[in-house]
């Protein structure tokens, strides 16, 4: 499934380039690696909904995921320095092909009432952001499974330096942006 999205890439390259008027082909913009992300705050005190929280992540991404633990003591929060406060693993290469695969073709048409992902997730630099409400959108996790449903953030991080070659990039890829302009 992976070498399907990663094929398509490859084939759409000489019309990302003559779309965004490139002349050398290494600045032609690709995929440098996706980020997933959980912050569990809710979460702090409850080791076992901490770990299913992990282990759910882990069973999305196909990698494993690790803790992130608080740097420093914030009283507003009541979070205390080395206490678990999220959840991320990074992907790269067929991992990263895979999951982006399976993310737009099977678990986003999954969202209710899903109108696409917002165009405004761009951060000025040919990175794109975006968050889903609840991790049953895919397949492999069973409601059973689920200590509570919770959100995560998705970033894919291109070689692109810009925000106009990420979106074509992405849009190119299949990525079901909202209806509208930029």
């Amino acid at each position: 499934m992976a070498a399907r999205l990663k094929d398509k890439y490859l084939s759409l390259k000489p019309a990302l380039q003559a779309e965004l008027g490139i002349q050398n082909v290494m600045q032609i913009p690709g995929l440098d690696k996706i980020i997933i992300s959980v912050g569990a705050g809710f979460a702090m005190k409850d080791n076992k909904l901490m770990q299913n929280i992990e282990d759910t992540i882990t069973t999305i991404a196909g990698q494993k995921a690790s803790t992130i633990i608080a740097k420093k003591s914030v009283a507003g929060f009541k979070v205390r320095e080395g206490m678990p406060v999220g959840v991320r693993v990074t992907l790269r290469g067929e991992k990263m092909y895979n999951f982006l695969d399976r993310l737009i073709s099977i678990a986003l048409p999954r969202v209710k009432d899903f109108r696409g992902v917002p165009r405004n997730g761009f951060d000025g630099r040919g990175n794109y952001n975006f968050g889903l409400q609840e991790q049953l959108i895919f397949p492999e996790i069973s409601y059973d499974s689920v200590m509570q449903i919770h959100g995560m953030n998705i970033t894919i991080v291109t070689t692109s330096d810009n925000d106009k070659a990420a979106f074509a990039l992405l849009e190119k890829l299949g990525m079901p942006f909202t209806k509208g302009s930029k």
